[in-house]
């Protein structure tokens, strides 16, 4: 049973209690991501989240990591486009241990100048990795093609120059303006029961900013209808995105259906014909991101530049039959069996419970249940799966190549 609290200066508490298993995992929830940023400070989110592992006024860096260490524990962080995430795993009988440092980080570190100064050499080097991975690169490069100078496409990274010019007055400000009472939720799921809301309340309800958030409005698809990376690589890396929906959309789970059999999985579509058929990529598949009030359909696949037409070919030709055809029942039916299968398997993990319950509060303000979550799936139809196939299939409103070629293939244009 999902329990849900308010404190006065309006922290959001969500607690499953699981009194089965003998972890807890918590997370402090920030709605504040790259989306948030602008041209000048663009990565400031994910740099912030770096630096609040850099040591407070009674911790060090190190302390930190031992702290956890000592007790079996994990502790992370992760900045998204709209939110970021410090969170940490431990056993119930140390739960006051993961507050007490969590809380810690969260109001208390340092920001020290020269910690500042190494850790965006991290930064830059965690950047310069992720250009050096295509396959990796190619999804950054997709969004920036489809929603174009809004901050919904810019990188969560950042880049080296922005980075270089953050100073530790920009950290204290955007963190007084982003990182306030009513931004932030503390999600909990394990084992453990309503007598930790008093320890929770204890540590957060003593703060009180008001939130200064740019409204960047709802982002358009105008961006770039292709951006091409070129690099000396033996492959070329090619993302194709097309319109989603946003969290709480009524099609929604339509829509992961579809994507699902189109290439969510190894018994999809683009997978059993590209790969299984024809051998003409070692990873193709499709995802869907959805965000506060938009969402992307995003296929990918990396293949041999000799190739890259023949697998552009056969993608038009599985979504026209899926446009023109629709699914059959027993790929609706299997679908529906997996990701209820998936679902449930979830739910064995407090790490998956802690993040449902973060990201439900903090985008949607709601939560399901398991039975209302499988009651979502069953009412998917191939109706349903139809009609949003029309809307989303073919509907290209952004591609990103990162390749060795030296002009984009005929067919993508």
């Amino acid at each position: 049973m999902i329990e849900k609290y308010q404190l006065d200066n309006g922290v959001r508490i969500v607690l499953e209690p699981i009194p089965s298993v003998r972890s807890v995992a918590i997370g402090i929830w920030v709605g504040t991501g790259s989306r948030n940023e602008d041209g000048k400070n663009n990565g400031i989110s994910h740099f912030i989240e770096h630096m609040l592992f850099k040591g407070t006024h009674s911790r060090t860096a190190k302390e930190i990591a031992q702290t956890f260490d000592r007790i079996g524990g994990q502790v992370n962080a992760y900045t998204s486009k709209e939110y970021t995430c410090y969170y940490a795993k431990v056993l119930d009988k140390h739960i006051d241990v993961a507050i007490d440092v969590l809380s810690d980080m969260y109001f208390d570190s340092l920001l020290d100048e020269e910690e500042i100064k190494k850790e965006k050499k991290v930064v830059i080097e965690e950047i310069s990795m992720y250009e050096d991975a295509p396959d990796d690169l190619v999804h950054d490069l997709v969004i920036s093609s489809a929603y174009g100078s809004h901050p919904l496409g810019f990188s969560i990274l950042g880049t080296e120059p922005i980075l270089q010019s953050l100073t530790r007055e920009d950290l204290m400000r955007y963190m007084h303006e982003t990182y306030t009472p009513e931004n932030t939720v503390i999600a909990i799921a394990g084992n453990v029961d309503s007598s930790i809301i008093k320890k929770l309340s204890a540590k957060f309800s003593g703060y009180d900013r008001k939130l200064i958030i740019p409204n960047s409005g709802k982002p358009e698809y105008s961006g770039e209808p292709i951006i091409r990376t070129k690099k000396e690589l033996e492959q070329t890396h090619l993302c194709i995105a097309m319109p989603g929906y946003p969290l709480g959309h009524d099609h929604l789970y339509s829509l992961i259906v579809l994507n699902n059999i189109l290439g969510g999985t190894m018994s999809s579509r683009l997978f059993q014909e590209i790969r299984e058929e024809r051998g003409l990529a070692y990873s193709v598949f499709s995802y869907h991101s959805a965000f506060k009030d938009t969402g992307l359909t995003v296929l990918y696949a990396g293949t041999g530049s000799d190739q890259i037409t023949d697998v552009i070919e056969i993608t038009h030709q599985i979504i026209e039959d899926l446009k023109m055809n629709g699914i059959t029942e027993q790929e609706l039916n299997d679908c529906k069996e997996q990701l209820k299968g998936n679902l449930m398997l979830s739910l064995e993990s407090t790490n998956s419970r802690m993040s449902r319950l973060g990201k439900n509060e903090l985008m949607l303000g709601r939560h399901l249940n398991l039975d209302e979550m499988i009651q979502l799936i069953d009412q998917v139809s191939l109706e349903s799966v139809y009609q949003v196939s029309q809307e989303i299939l073919g509907k290209r409103v952004g591609t990103a190549l990162v390749t060795p070629l030296e002009e984009i293939p005929v067919n993508l244009n």
